[in-house]
C-alpha cells in the first residue's frame, strides 16, 4: 500500500483519514557472468521482499567458473556468508557503514573496488530499462516472473550479436 495525505475538500475541511493507494511493485535479482555479462540466473520478487534472502533462494551458480560473489550490503548477513562458504564461494559483498560512526577508510576503499566489478549488473538493469523499456504492469507475481523474464531472455540474445558483431570485426 502506498499512503498519501488526504487533500482538503472543496468546503475547507479536512478528511478524518488519510488515504491508502494500492499498488504492485517487484525486483529483479539477476546473477550474471562477469567477463561476458550475460544473465545466468535470475529471480522475481514482491517489492516488499528482503533483498538479501534471495541469495540462498537459487541465485548463485555452482556451474560457474568464478568463486567470487559480488553484491550491494542489502545481500549481507550472517546466514548468507555462511552459506557462501558452505557452498565454496567468496564473498566479496559490500560492507555497511557503522551506525552513527563514519565509515573506516579500509574498508571504503574496498567497497570502491568492489563496486567497479558490481557496476556491470547495474548496467544490465540500465540497459533494460532503456532498449526495452522494461515497465512491468502487470497484477500478479507469475505474470511479472514471465514479463521479466522475457526481458532477461532479449538482453541474452541482444549481447550475445554484440559479442559476436565485436568479435566478427577484430
Amino acid at each position: 500500500l502506498k499512503f498519501t495525505k488526504a487533500k482538503r475538500q472543496d468546503d475547507g475541511t479536512m478528511p478524518s483519514s488519510d488515504l491508502a493507494i494500492p499498488f504492485f511493485g517487484y525486483k529483479s535479482h539477476v546473477s550474471i557472468d562477469r567477463k561476458y555479462r550475460f544473465i545466468r540466473k535470475w529471480k522475481t520478487t514482491h517489492a516488499a521482499a528482503s533483498d538479501g534472502a534471495r541469495l540462498r533462494e537459487g541465485l548463485l551458480d555452482k556451474t560457474n567458473t568464478a568463486s567470487s560473489v559480488w553484491a550491494d550490503t542489502a545481500y549481507r548477513s550472517k546466514a548468507n556468508e555462511d552459506f557462501m562458504e558452505k557452498q565454496g564461494f567468496v564473498s566479496k559483498v559490500h560492507r555497511k557503514k557503522p551506525h552513527l560512526k563514519p565509515m573506516p577508510r579500509h574498508i571504503q576503499k574496498s567497497n570502491a573496488g568492489k563496486s567497479v566489478i558490481r557496476s556491470r549488473v547495474e548496467h544490465v538493469f540500465a540497459d533494460q530499462k532503456s532498449q526495452t523499456g522494461l515497465f512491468v504492469r502487470t497484477v500478479g507475481i507469475s505474470r511479472a516472473t514471465m514479463r521479466i523474464g522475457l526481458a532477461n531472455i532479449v538482453y541474452n540474445m541482444r549481447r550475445l550479436l554484440f559479442l559476436e558483431r565485436l568479435n566478427a570485426s577484430a
